[in-house]
C-alpha cells in the first residue's frame, strides 16, 4: 500500500473512534481537516461526511455534501445509500432520490488481477480475501504471513464496486467468480498444490462458503478471521484442515459467530475467541497461522 493509502485507512480509523463515541461534529472537522491529497477516495469520504452529518441530526448538511459530490463526478451504489441508517432522513426527499438514480448509473464493476506471490519450493496455496473497503493490497499485507511458512499467497479483489475506491463481497456468485478467475490465473509453480481459503470479515464470509460449498473449486482447508457471517450451508462439502475460525471477544461480529458456532462445529471448525479483540487484525497474527499451518 502506498502512502495516501495508508493516511486514508488511519483517518477512517481516526474518525471510527470518533463516530462510536457519537462524537459526529468532532468527527466530521476531522474529515474536513485532513481530506487533502486523498481526492481518490473523494467519493467515500463525502458518504463518510454525509453518515456523520445524517447522525448529528443535520440531513440538509448530508444532502448537501452527497449532492456536491455527486456534481464532480461521484457515486454510490444505491443500496449503500438506501440500506444506510445514518442517512435515513434523507429517504422520501425527492433530492436524494434523483441523487440515488444518478448513481446507480454510474455503478461500475471492475475485475482486478490478483496479487501472487511466490516463495522458494511451496508446500501450498492460501487465497486471501480482503474485508469489504478493503483491497488485495491489503490482504497481502495482513496474510504476508503464509510466505514464511512456505505458503504461496494469492490475494484476490472483489469485482463489486459500491463507490469508485469501496470494494466487497455481497453478491455469493460474483465472489465465486472472481476467486475462479484468480484460480485459473496460478502460476505453474502452484499447479497442484493444496489451496486454503483464508479471509477477514466479508472475505472471511466468502472463504467459509467457498470452503463449505467447494464452489468455485474443492479446497483443503479454511482460515477465517472475523467472518461476517450470513446462511451458512446446509452441509459441508469434505473434510477441512485446517479449519480454524478466529474472533476478538470485543469484535461486535461475536455474536453472529456464536450463533452459527454449533454448525460451524459440527462442520469440523475450530473457533477461537481472542480476548480483547476488536474487528481487527491481532498482534501475532503471523503466530497464530504458524500455529495452524
Amino acid at each position: 500500500m502506498d502512502a495516501s493509502e495508508l493516511r486514508y485507512d488511519d483517518l477512517v480509523d481516526r474518525i471510527e473512534v470518533l463516530y462510536n463515541d457519537h462524537r459526529y461534529r468532532a468527527a466530521a472537522d476531522l474529515l474536513e481537516a485532513e481530506s487533502d491529497g486523498l481526492e481518490v477516495w473523494s467519493a467515500e469520504l463525502a458518504h463518510l461526511k454525509a453518515c456523520l452529518l445524517g447522525a448529528g441530526g443535520d440531513a440538509d448538511g448530508a444532502l448537501r455534501a452527497l449532492r456536491e459530490a455527486s456534481a464532480t463526478g461521484a457515486w454510490w451504489a444505491p443500496e449503500i445509500l438506501m440500506g444506510d441508517d445514518d442517512l435515513a432522513g434523507l429517504r422520501g426527499r425527492s433530492e436524494f432520490e434523483e441523487l440515488v438514480a444518478v448513481s446507480g448509473a454510474r455503478v461500475a464493476d471492475d475485475p482486478v488481477p490478483a496479487l501472487v506471490d511466490v516463495p522458494d519450493r511451496p508446500v501450498g496455496v492460501v487465497v486471501a480475501l480482503h474485508g469489504a473497503g478493503q483491497t488485495a493490497a491489503h490482504a497481502r499485507a495482513d496474510w504476508g504471513g503464509v510466505l514464511e511458512l512456505g505458503y504461496a499467497l494469492v490475494c484476490v479483489q472483489s469485482s463489486r464496486r459500491m463507490s469508485p475506491m469501496y470494494r466487497t463481497w455481497p453478491d455469493p456468485e460474483q465472489a465465486r467468480a472472481d476467486i475462479a478467475r484468480a484460480l485459473d490465473e496460478l502460476p505453474a509453480e502452484v499447479g497442484g498444490l493444496p489451496v486454503i481459503a483464508a479471509g477477514f470479515s466479508a472475505g472471511g464470509r466468502v472463504a467459509l462458503d467457498w470452503a463449505l460449498t467447494g464452489r468455485p473449486a474443492a479446497v483443503a482447508g479454511v482460515l477465517a478471521l472475523a467472518p461476517a457471517l450470513r446462511e451458512l450451508p446446509a452441509s459441508a462439502d469434505g473434510k477441512l484442515s485446517p479449519a480454524t475460525i478466529w474472533i476478538g471477544t470485543d469484535d461486535e461480529l461475536l455474536e453472529v459467530v456464536d450463533g452459527g458456532a454449533e454448525q460451524l462445529t459440527r462442520f469440523g471448525c475450530r473457533i477461537e475467541r481472542l480476548p480483547g479483540l476488536g474487528h481487527t487484525f491481532p498482534a501475532g497474527f503471523d503466530e497464530l497461522l504458524a500455529g495452524v499451518l
